[in-house]
């Protein structure tokens, strides 16, 4: 039987030298997986890069939308990208909280699509629940519609296979995850693979940080 805490911490245990960021309005200081990148334009326009992957200069923030959307209402935003980008020359779009929260969704859709191609994950409640009971399971997830019964009942198979207590409840419902596998009425999923658990379970981590605790993990 496998040990997922034990995966969970080994995938998850960061290189020694990994260089530190700070966020910009808490000064608080954190990985780049940790926090969110903001990228200043060639038209001077600020917009979310939550890959991380933008050319040109950034900016990082480490805050949930509701704080970033009253520093930003408060001017409190615009002033410190000014400082981090060393230029007046700054367009805060009113609505930087939205898109991030967006970015952040899409992202967590994204890698839940890559997953799938790459037969990372498996669905339907016979099939997850088999391999949850069998210990092959790193990572259990229900649509935000699924049954009660349901859940309940393919949360004990994974503990009975060395899984977690119970599964994550993804934030959207059946439609959008079906959607995002790429597959049809899609209620549960399971990861197989202990890289790939990690990376979803990362992903959906961030999106769900920023988004506030009351949709937290």
């Amino acid at each position: 039987m496998r040990n997922p805490r034990n995966d969970d911490l080994a995938l998850a245990e960061p290189a020694s030298h990994v260089p530190a960021r700070t966020c910009i309005l808490t000064r608080r200081k954190a990985t780049k997986d940790e926090l969110i990148r903001l990228a200043l334009g060639p038209d001077s326009t600020v917009a979310p890069d939550v890959r991380a992957r933008a050319p040109g200069r950034g900016a990082w923030i480490g805050l949930t939308r509701a704080e970033l959307d009253e520093a930003n209402a408060s001017g409190k935003l615009k002033r410190a990208l000014q400082r981090a980008f060393k230029t007046n020359a700054v367009t805060v779009p009113a609505d930087l909280g939205e898109r991030t929260e967006a970015a952040l969704r899409q992202h967590a859709l994204d890698r839940l699509g890559m997953e799938a191609r790459a037969s990372n994950l498996i669905n339907g409640a016979d099939r997850v629940e088999t391999a949850a009971r069998s210990g092959k399971v790193h990572l259990l997830i229900h649509a935000a519609d699924a049954g009660e019964d349901g859940r309940r009942a393919l949360d004990q198979a994974w503990r009975v296979g060395g899984g977690d207590p119970q599964g994550l409840i993804f934030p959207e419902p059946r439609t959008i995850l079906s959607m995002a596998l790429g597959r049809e009425n899609v209620v549960h999923v399971a990861l197989t693979d202990p890289a790939a658990a990690s990376r979803v379970r990362h992903a959906l981590a961030r999106w769900l940080a920023f988004t506030g605790p009351e949709r937290g993990l």
